[in-house]
């Protein structure tokens, strides 16, 4: 990050690329809209005369801009820039928005309004503002709900500051979207050059001792504790300070199905699966490190345990209802905070430490046992079974350093369960709605061009992406992924639902189960043939392997490659 200088006479434009500069930004995002003509002409000023900024990518469609930035920062952690056209833009990228936000990651997303209608002095904003972009109160209001923050910047000098402080109110606990409104008349008014200063991470804050020791105590005193984590692995250095901190006291670690994020090595004798329940009536103490939702439905209270809670932000402000029940909160930073219990593990009762190990290592056994007995049974099955998938996958992928980004929701069990992605920033899950999936791969894919980068997505979340935008940004900024789709032909998940609910209803005798069916869907990767991408259909176990191997030799030879695998359920 350094210093942005300018010379006086440029125009807004200049000074939002002045400042995303200065705030370190890698990228700007762009879904193109009307407005940004300050902005493109500032970076081919910059090209041309070899000046610093950010790199600008051409993106086709909104959902598609923010989830790049989204898979970008999931991995670096830091605060890009994201440019969308208007308040239509904003709304048609507020569902990726809205994602960015659950999944904590940092970004400035920017619109624009014109506050003159061309009733003002200077250059004629086009009469589309007022006839049909406009929104009432400004895009800045409609952001609300679904950002951070959100605030509009209304003098082209004050909106290299705006970003600034957008920027760093982003990257701050609890990470998520900020939203800045730009009218298009700032960007175009003259700017007087000012510098744009740098920003520098955020400070983090600590646990103190006298926080620390009595939880020490605490865990030293338990004869059953379970640690439960959702979004550990999402901070910087989490994942493997949970990973010693768990070693240190031999403490079992939960992921529920509610985790986002790769946060303990699957394969670790401590992994204790995704089921919180066996440790409701038993756990004498339940640490919650970065769960924000641990108890389904919420009043369900653990019937004996106590309840800590180490989370950096624990009461999330963009939960509606959130019930933690804890006894105590450590808010500190959390590996810091792990790394400081993970010094305490002195004096514990071997007897005590012992008795659990052997259980959790008899829990492990007989979980890798059914595992692979789940496996032997797909291996037999007629068609193709969803564990052959992943099961498959994972020896493909095994030693490759992959990333996996997942989107499905009827399979997002078996994926978790039999691709055991082991390492820090291996597995992320796709948040805030479908149709991000294939976007926010290819954000990852950005932020770790080195790595394979794998999405598993459900032939039903597969639709509602947007497909062909998705493709064109693969292929213009040659960003090779995976794709595979687990194809049911079915949205499952509301087809079981209408099942629970009506069990020996209309449709149960009738067979008319609406709202569910996507036989009538073409070959879902023939729509990658136009990109010159990589294509395989596969519907017999025997042509599994094999398929995913090509399409794995393609991505490694700068192809994306798709897999549209049609399994039995």
């Amino acid at each position: 990050m350094s210093d942005s200088k300018n010379t006086s006479g440029s125009d807004g434009g200049e000074a939002l690329v002045s400042a995303f500069n200065a705030v370190g930004a890698d990228y700007l995002f762009c879904s193109s809209g009307s407005e940004w003509a300050p902005v493109w002409e500032s970076l081919a000023r910059r090209h041309r005369d070899g000046a610093p900024a950010p790199e600008y990518l051409d993106l086709t469609h909104e959902t598609v801009a923010v989830g790049m930035a989204t898979g970008y920062g999931l991995v670096k952690r830091r605060p890009q820039g994201v440019l969308l056209h208007a308040a239509p833009g904003l709304l048609q990228g507020s569902m990726a928005v809205h994602g960015a936000l659950l999944a904590g990651v940092p970004m400035v997303v920017t619109s624009s309004e014109s506050s003159t209608y061309g009733d003002g002095p200077g250059q004629d904003p086009g009469g589309q503002w007022y006839r049909n972009l406009s929104i009432v109160g400004g895009p800045h209001n409609i952001a609300t709900p679904f950002t951070k923050w959100s605030n509009e910047a209304a003098s082209v000098h004050t909106l290299p500051t705006m970003i600034t402080r957008a920027a760093e109110l982003s990257w701050r606990a609890p990470a998520g979207p900020a939203y800045l409104n730009i009218p298009l008349e700032i960007l175009l008014e003259e700017w007087d050059g000012r510098e744009a200063k740098p920003i520098v991470p955020p400070g983090s804050t600590h646990s103190s001792p006298e926080e620390v020791d009595p939880v020490a105590q605490m865990i030293r005193e338990a004869v059953n504790p379970v640690i439960v984590t959702e979004t550990a692995g999402r901070e910087a250095g989490g994942f493997e300070a949970l990973v010693a901190f768990a070693e240190a006291w031999n403490i079992p670690v939960v992921e529920p199905d509610s985790a986002v994020c790769g946060n303990f090595p699957r394969t670790h004798p401590l992994h204790a699966g995704s089921d919180i329940g066996p440790w409701m009536d038993e756990a004498d103490l339940i640490l919650l490190v970065n769960c924000r939702v641990p108890f389904y439905p919420p009043s369900r209270r653990p019937s004996k345990a106590q309840i800590v809670v180490i989370d950096e932000v624990p009461q999330r402000p963009h939960v509606v209802y959130q019930v933690l029940f804890a006894d105590r909160y450590l808010e500190g930073n959390v590996a810091n905070t792990l790394r400081q219990l993970t010094k305490r593990a002195k004096d514990l009762d071997e007897v005590a430490v012992t008795a659990r190990r052997g259980v959790q290592e008899e829990r492990h056994a007989d979980e890798q046992a059914a595992i692979a007995a789940a496996e032997a049974k797909a291996a037999r099955a007629d068609g193709i079974d969803p564990v052959l998938v992943a099961a498959t996958l994972r020896g493909l992928l095994d030693g490759s350093d992959a990333i996996v980004v997942d989107e499905t929701i009827t399979h997002s069990r078996v994926v978790k369960r039999h691709l055991q992605q082991d390492a820090p920033d291996s597995y992320f899950y796709v948040q805030g709605g479908l149709g991000q999936g294939i976007a926010v791969a290819l954000g990852v894919k950005l932020a770790a061009k080195e790595r394979p980068v794998v999405l598993t997505i459900g032939d039903g979340a597969f639709t509602y992406n947007p497909v062909l935008p998705s493709y064109d940004a693969a292929k213009a900024y040659d960003l090779p992924v995976l794709i595979v789709v687990f194809n049911n032909r079915v949205y499952k998940s509301m087809n079981l639902n209408h099942r629970r609910f009506y069990p020996e209803g209309a449709a149960a005798e009738t067979g008319e189960w609406l709202g569910t069916d996507l036989h009538r869907l073409p070959r879902l990767a023939q729509f990658a043939e136009p990109f010159g991408m990589h294509t395989e259909t596969v519907d017999a176990p025997d042509g599994l392997a094999p398929a995913l191997e090509r399409a794995l030799k393609a991505v490694a030879e700068g192809t994306t490659a798709v897999v549209d695998v049609l399994v039995t359920r």
